[in-house]
This record gives C-alpha cells, structure tokens and sequence, in this order.
C-alpha cells in the first residue's frame, strides 16, 4: 500500500493544518466527477484513507510506528503471543482456571458525544463545511492532565505497585480462586494524587466549550452520522478521547423535494403557455435552465433534466431532475378574457356553461 504522506504529497512532521489542505487540494483534482481519468477514482479513494489515518492524532501515531500492519503485524494473537493472551481470546480476558486475566488498566477512555447540526438544503446537495460547538471535557492546562497540583506529580499506587489492579486469592469448593480486579486504593489508575490540581479537583480535565469544523460531504440527508474520531470528551487524569458523533438535520427546500438522489419539482405554467408551447426558464441548484414545452403539453408530464440531482454519496455520477408539467386553468377573468375564450370554444364547436346573468337582465329578458 502506497506511504499515506506520499499520497498526499506532505511531510512526515506536516501539521494537522497543512494535512488538510493537502488532502482538500488533492480531493478536488482527483473527484470522480470532475476529473476524467478512469483512475481517478481509485486514486481519490486512497486519498481519503490517507487523510483519515493521518487526520486523526492516535492512528497517525500508530501509522508513524508500526506502519499500515499494525502493532500486531506477524502476531496472530495480538500483543505479544502469549498463553494469557489466548485466554483474552477465546475466555474473555479471564483464565479457564478462575485467574480472572489482567483487563486494561490506566486512565479511562472519555465518553463519546452526540451533536446536531442544521444543513440548508444546498449544503446538503453539494457538501460543506459546518461548524459544531459542543459542552466538552478538556484536558486540564494547569496541571497538564496529571490531576495533580502544580509543582507535584502523581505517586505509584502502594497499594498495587502501579498494576492498577489487585489479585484476591479465596477458598471455595474447588480449592484456591484468584482473581483480579481494580484497585480500591487508585481506582485502576494505577497512581495516586497527595495533592489534587484545584483547577480541576484532581481530575485532570474541566468543562469547557469547543467548537470544531466538519466536513459534510456532497448528497448527505436527514438522519446521516459524522464521526470525529478523538473529538469526544477526554478521559480523567490523561485518558483517551471519546468520538463525537455529529447527526445531520437538513431544512427541506420550497421548490424542490428529494426522492433518493433525484429531485422533483412541480412547474405551474398557464393554460396558454401549455396548448400554444413555449420556453420556460427554470432556476435549478445549478443554476438558471430552459424547459421547452411543446404544443399541447398537458399536467402530469414530466421533463428530466439529467445530472441535476444529488450526487451520489457511495460513488460517482448525480440523480436527475424531474421537472413534472402542472398546467394551471385561470380564475378571476376580465370580460375581454372570458369573450375571447368563449370564441375560442365556439370555434373549436365546444359547449361551455353561459355566464349567469344579472337580475337586471333576467327582468329586461322577461318582458322581450
């Protein structure tokens, strides 16, 4: 597999900043609908897995370690190979023989978050960039996330040496059990906190607000999820971030609606319009279009217009718009409108209903 840099044309020490102008640049040029080149769509894809390893801080640092294999590469059983990592597989972390097995210790990872975000209906269409703010946990700058005062550091845990956890070791029936669990003393951590940082209270983060840019890509609609890797609340004294999980709400559109990645739109034109033919501008989302009506176009026809529609969010190419013919019958005639369509019937031998008369005239009709 191609080196992820090299792909988007950066350096191994380029910023997260400088990443995502490269991949930006490089996106627009190799865009299946843009560009030509029958291996363009090959070369777009590698392009956003390159921005989606790099873009995120853990798996970029796992990439500049191990390379795309992975820590685990030639280990077919994860982290070293060992017997008690057989038993992390096929017993769920514990020993067949009630030793219990060593979970993850540490810091915990942060909790995940949820946010919504509102998308005009053209944003939707032809992707944007949206801003999301969210009530976040953030690792806390005056004791660099360590929970502890400034001037101290965190202790190893007494308790546990370190493990963060404890093993118990009990009687029952089938002779000696051991088992592991967290430790009372650190909690897990494996270290303890004399002196907690009063900025955080010794959890080594606080509240704040955060604001952050997503990247909402073309033909997305209401119910569509984002995730921000690392963009969650991080964890107590150091630990991990949680993923923000950004769900997409999309304002419906006055004159069109979406079915799929088509769009349809009702185009009212007047009765002379439809029997005589005519050409009818159109304001698409792509701008200003023609629609040619020939003699007698009648309601319920439909005018696509190809390429108009929602671009395809799994691959290249657009839905159409269907542009369907409503043909509008006039109300609220002028005398000089209502004569001039009575002659019309008459020569086309067409019966029609007389206007009602006056009481006037129904008198003067009377006495003839």
């Amino acid at each position: 597999m191609a080196d992820h840099y090299e792909v988007l044309g950066v350096a191994r020490t380029a910023t997260a900043d400088e990443i995502k102008r490269a991949y930006r640049q490089r996106a627009r040029e190799l865009h299946p609908d843009t560009n030509p080149d029958p291996t363009a769509e090959a070369r777009f894809k590698e392009v956003a897995l390159a921005y989606e390893v790099l873009s995120d801080p853990q798996r970029r640092h796992q990439y500049d370690t191990y390379g795309d294999a992975g820590p685990q590469a030639g280990n077919p059983f994860g982290n070293g190979g060992g017997l008690g990592d057989i038993f992390d597989m096929f017993f769920n972390g514990g020993s067949p023989f009630g030793g219990g097995g060593g979970g993850p210790t540490g810091p915990p990872r942060g909790q995940d978050l949820e946010a919504v975000v509102d998308l005009a209906f053209a944003e939707a269409v032809f992707g944007a960039e949206a801003e999301v703010g969210v009530r976040t946990a953030v690792a806390c700058v005056d004791c660099e996330a360590t929970g502890a005062a400034p001037g101290t550091t965190p202790t190893t845990c007494p308790e546990c040496d370190g493990a963060g956890q404890v093993r118990r070791v009990r009687q029952s029936i089938l002779g000696q059990m051991v088992t592991a669990g967290p430790c009372n003393r650190c909690g897990g951590f494996g270290t303890v906190v004399a002196s907690p940082c009063p900025a955080c209270r010794g959890e080594g983060r606080r509240i704040e607000e955060r604001s952050y840019t997503v990247d909402v890509p073309a033909g997305v609609d209401t119910g569509a999820t984002l995730r921000l890797s690392g963009r969650g609340a991080v964890g107590p004294r150091g630990g991990g971030a949680g993923d923000l999980y950004v769900h997409l709400r999309v304002t419906p559109d006055e004159r069109f609606t979406r079915d799929g990645d088509d769009l349809l739109h009702d185009l009212h034109v007047p009765v002379t319009q439809a029997a005589l033919g005519a050409k009818v501008p159109l304001a698409t989302l792509d701008g200003d279009e023609v629609i040619e009506l020939g003699p007698g176009a009648q309601s319920g026809e439909v005018v696509r217009l190809r390429q108009r529609g929602v671009p395809h969010l799994q691959g290249r190419g657009r839905g159409d718009l269907l542009v369907q013919i409503v043909v509008d019958t006039p109300t609220e005639l002028t005398a000089e409108e209502a004569e001039l369509l009575a002659q019309l019937a008459a020569l086309r031998g067409e019966e029609i209903d007389p206007p009602e008369q006056g009481f006037m005239s129904k008198l003067r009709s009377a006495f003839k």
